[in-house]
């Protein structure tokens, strides 16, 4: 960051939303397109998140941001049916409107600052 950027770091609420906001779109792009977003994709769309909040962080951070989304939503894949994961994947998107009202995005994000804070012990 030079002195004249206005971008700030993110507190950890703000990694935990770039995280959910990963996670919404691997489940997403993995249940409607049958892809799996790479680490360097999400590292880049982790940044553009970032941006639009006016933060960044270097790469090295966003893609430990990339690799904890990528264990999240590993483990959502993982343990649901595709009609669940179909269903999963749009509430997540849907909630990533901060005006979606989401008890499963609620969930989520709670997992999503669990796991940021585990991660940095």
């Amino acid at each position: 960051m030079t002195a004249t950027d206005t971008r700030r770091e993110p507190d950890t609420g703000a990694r935990a939303a770039a995280i959910y906001a990963l996670v919404a779109h691997r489940l997403a792009a993995f249940y409607d397109h049958q892809y799996w977003i790479t680490q360097a994709q999400a590292a880049a769309l982790c940044s553009d998140w970032l941006g639009r909040a006016q933060q960044s962080l270097p790469l090295s951070e966003r893609k430990r941001l990339a690799d904890l989304s990528d264990q999240l939503a590993s483990q959502i894949r993982d343990s649901l049916s595709r009609e669940a994961g179909l269903y999963t994947a749009h509430e997540l998107m849907e909630s990533l409107d901060p005006r979606h009202v989401s008890e499963l995005g609620a969930s989520i994000m709670d997992e999503c600052v669990r796991l940021l804070k585990d991660s940095q012990l």
